[in-house]
């Protein structure tokens, strides 16, 4: 299948992100100042192995909005936000950092990875190196890589400098070629999103197609509609090894109790 650039909600996204990427390589004191932080940056925990546990991991998200729910939190603080899903279990914590359609931002990021001991996640639409270098200058020990968002060439780019400068990457699917791709660069973690990120449209049987055929050798993560922990319990018998939480546990008035109460479901592995 050939690749064409995304459309819809995404490709605005992507746009938007490039445009601010542009922004940064045209001051390149910027761009030097990254690389001076990246030695400084303290060693980070693996996220593939914080997601290999006994039970199901949770990756809990730290979201004010999103395009799909709207406002879902504007009033969260991400560091407190943060130590109580540890406090609840969470094996992991999500970032979001794009700062118009979610409300986040890189000081997010850096306060959350300097409030918890677990591995934290960057998630946004990252289309260039020197969003891994933030990343990772901030903190982080992993970034999300969307497979619709890249092309091939680039996807296997983006990965390869990730792992140079010590980030894993999650790499998200939703279609037998995105998987086939992840599978290709040798992706450590590979996500399934039931969310059509063009269209916002769920779409629940690409997790249950896609998650069984993802290699033991890769941990497997169900991202998005994951609410209770029957629907933990659900990814689990398709052979997910984590479940990514957002809007559920941002917009909870318990952030603690909400993490613990899907954090018990078994992993059920793949064959």
């Amino acid at each position: 299948m050939t690749w064409a650039p995304p459309t819809g909600v995404l490709g605005r996204i992507v746009a938007e992100s490039m445009a601010r990427v542009a922004e940064l390589r045209a001051d390149p004191a910027a761009s030097r100042a990254l690389e001076r932080d990246l030695p400084a940056a303290s060693a980070a925990p693996s996220f593939h192995d914080a997601l290999l546990g006994e039970h199901v991991a949770v990756i809990a998200e730290v979201k004010r909005r999103s395009p799909s729910k709207g406002e879902i939190n504007n009033a969260l603080a991400a560091a407190d936000q943060a130590r109580a899903y540890v406090a609840g279990g969470a094996a992991a914590i999500s970032v979001l950092t794009e700062p118009a359609h979610f409300a986040g931002s890189l000081d997010d990021l850096r306060e959350v990875c300097a409030a918890v001991h677990v591995p934290v996640l960057r998630k946004d639409f990252i289309v260039d190196e020197l969003q891994l270098l933030e990343a990772r200058a901030a903190g982080a020990a992993a970034a999300l890589l969307i497979a619709r968002a890249l092309s091939p060439a680039l996807l296997a780019r983006l990965f390869g400098f990730a792992r140079e400068v010590g980030l894993d990457a999650l790499v998200e699917v939703r279609s037998q070629p995105e998987l086939d791709r992840a599978l290709e660069i040798g992706a450590p973690v590979i996500g399934v999103n039931e969310r059509d990120l063009e269209t916002l449209e769920m779409e629940p049987e690409v997790r249950e197609r896609l998650l069984p055929r993802i290699p033991s050798r890769a941990a497997a993560v169900a991202e998005s509609g994951i609410r209770t922990a029957d629907d933990v319990e659900r990814a689990a018998i398709l052979g997910a090894d984590a479940v990514l939480v957002g809007s559920s546990l941002s917009a909870s008035t318990e952030p603690e109790g909400a993490v613990r109460a899907l954090a018990s479901v078994r992993r059920r592995g793949r064959s």
